[in-house]
């Protein structure tokens, strides 16, 4: 039995028939692809991702937190769902199912997930006709952003040719534990708590003094819960679910952030407060004070990829929608992002959601029933207006059972008090802003998603005229990042020369191109133990990337892996040849 975390226990906290509280994703992919095709894919991978086959088993009274256990009633045809789009399968008709599925809570006496398969996507712009769409939906107890884009790794290929993988050993899977085994493991787990307490308390007051220090050296503090502005879209919402989404291209985006010399998720963040300004001013509801987004920031270290359940932590935003000028706006979002950020890594935020872990699980479920059953959230100041949250995922063509995927969209839970959530997914140069909410507070979404769209569109058209920042100190910087990038040359090259004899690296011919200032190409042969200056043929693959992101690499801000799947390592070729190269590239670095 492995017990659910605090803040994984939160989502169950919060749950009920008005509050379903699972994360989904609606996926397009292109052509006909068959049921018995993508149920054969589900089949074969469903045991790779361990949570797929687990469910919760309840501690009684409630006196502590519930467990992940094996299902050994586990039936896959239980969680796929098999519909047509009515006629004429246009976009209206898709994020109208999409909006029923998500508004219908996850049965909790099987494992917290499922897939609808929907056929019939005819009239959809830029999506071939006959092509189908999964809408996918599993509780956030489960997973996080970064766990749940993990998991679709999994369940998606990298090429048109799907992957092939072993079945399971066979194993005997235990009984469902009774609730008197469940009671005796939950007291051993009691004993502990003293020493965890301790623990938690001790890192509580490190991060207070680190944040503390920060606000010292003259950085602005967040906005701290409950002194939002009240607005419309902050009341009681009922069960059902609005959604819809904005696609917009990635490369627009970037050159927004490249012009201003703002992060991506700046650039986003701005979208969405001049989206949020404009509906709420035709409405004469803009509040004089701005309006404060809580953003979820992934603490997952690189050795917790592909393990579920939810790590993160949160940074409480102003999002200057008290500003008109969208260019404006912008530069103040950037100054509090890095203020926020600050603060985030000094632990505190982190600190107080790990309190969450010596919650009595009892207790806090009828606290949040009586919260929500008498309205509480109506007599005071929202905890925070919006929440946005931004998961960046692979620049590269994935495709199920042959057929690639054009689009991916996200949605993620609501709660009395919060009626909108705006989820943004990347993929494969396209950003989806998908916001979600319920009819009672916002039954105009379409507007507000048409207003994403125009608030983008405003903000590039402000932002084109102005120049980039000084020359000099961009050259500056070229400059640095090319020696940085000759080092590592030649770095690879002492490294192959100097292990002649060692088994552990793989043969191959590889082609690694370095662009930015000057496009530099380099050909890595495995086998010879050499690597030369220029293009060589044929490679078994080729390895393409900016000096700046080789640069980011090189220091240790940047992941090889997460390079990779957010598109700044691009590869060409034979992409198992690749990951056999990548496993070199740590001697070199180290």
């Amino acid at each position: 039995m492995q017990p659910l975390s605090g803040l994984d226990s939160s989502f169950l906290y919060l749950e009920d028939a008005r509050q379903p509280m699972h994360v989904g994703s609606v996926l397009v992919f292109e052509g006909s692809m068959d049921f018995e095709s993508f149920r054969q894919t589900m089949a074969s991978r469903v045991h790779l991702v361990p949570r797929l086959r687990q469910r919760l088993a309840m501690v009684p009274f409630g006196i502590g937190k519930p467990y992940w256990v094996q299902d050994p009633a586990f039936n896959l045809d239980m969680h796929l769902q098999h519909v047509a789009l009515p006629s004429p399968g246009s976009w209206k008709e898709l994020r109208g199912l999409a909006a029923r599925v998500f508004s219908v809570p996850l049965d909790r006496s099987r494992p917290l997930w499922e897939m609808t398969f929907v056929e019939g996507l005819d009239q959809i712009a830029q999506v071939p006709p006959g092509s189908v769409a999964v809408i996918n939906k599993i509780h956030h107890a489960a997973i996080d952003g970064v766990s749940g884009a993990d998991m679709m790794g999994v369940l998606l290929d990298m090429t048109k040719e799907p992957r092939t993988f072993s079945p399971p050993p066979p194993r005997a899977i235990p009984p469902f534990p009774n609730e008197l085994q469940v009671l005796s493991h939950t007291a051993r787990k009691i004993m502990g708590k003293p020493s965890e307490i301790k623990r938690v308390a001790g890192e509580l007051s490190d991060a207070l003094r680190a944040a503390g220090k920060v606000r010292d050296k003259g950085v602005e503090v967040p906005p701290v819960p409950m002194t939002a502005p009240p607005t419309p879209i902050n009341h009681t919402i009922t069960g059902q679910r609005i959604w819809n989404t904005a696609l917009l291209e990635l490369d627009r985006v970037k050159a927004i952030r490249k012009i201003t010399g703002c992060t991506l998720n700046d650039v986003v963040l701005a979208i969405c407060a001049g989206a949020l300004r404009r509906y709420l001013d035709e409405k004469g509801e803009l509040p004089a004070k701005p309006l404060i987004a809580m953003i979820p920031v992934s603490t997952r270290g690189d050795d917790e990829h592909g393990k579920m359940g939810n790590k993160v932590s949160a940074m409480f935003l102003d999002l200057a929608t008290d500003v008109a000028d969208p260019v404006e706006r912008l530069k103040v979002i950037k100054e509090h992002t890095q203020g926020g950020k600050a603060f985030e890594k000094a632990g505190a935020t982190r600190a107080f959601v790990d309190l969450w872990d010596f919650v009595p699980f009892g207790l806090a479920n009828r606290v949040l029933r009586l919260y929500s059953r008498f309205r509480v959230s109506e007599l005071h100041n929202p905890v925070f207006n919006v929440v946005i949250t931004n998961v960046p995922g692979p620049q590269m063509d994935m495709y199920m059972a042959g057929h690639k995927l054009l689009a991916s969209m996200g949605m993620a839970p609501l709660v009395d008090g919060m009626g909108l959530l705006i989820t943004v997914l990347s993929y494969n140069g396209i950003l989806s802003i998908s916001p979600t909410s319920s009819p009672a507070v916002m039954p105009d979404l379409d507007l507000f998603t048409r207003y994403l769209r125009e608030s983008a569109n405003e903000l590039e058209s402000a932002v084109l005229p102005h120049r980039l920042p000084d020359a000099e100190a961009g050259d500056a910087h070229a400059r640095a990042v090319a020696e940085m990038t000759a080092a590592f040359v030649d770095q690879m090259r002492s490294t192959l020369e100097q292990a002649p004899d060692d088994r552990s690296l793989q043969d191959g011919k590889f082609q690694l191109r370095i662009t930015g200032a000057g496009e530099q190409s380099w050909m890595i042969d495995m086998h010879e133990r050499s690597v030369t200056e220029g293009n060589g043929r044929p490679a078994d693959a080729t390895l393409t990337i900016r000096d700046a992101h080789l640069a980011e690499i090189l220091r240790g801000n940047l992941d090889p892996q997460i390079a990779f799947v957010q598109g700044k390592l691009r590869v060409e070729g034979d992409i198992n040849k690749a990951i056999e190269f990548g496993s070199f590239l740590p001697k070199v670095i180290a």
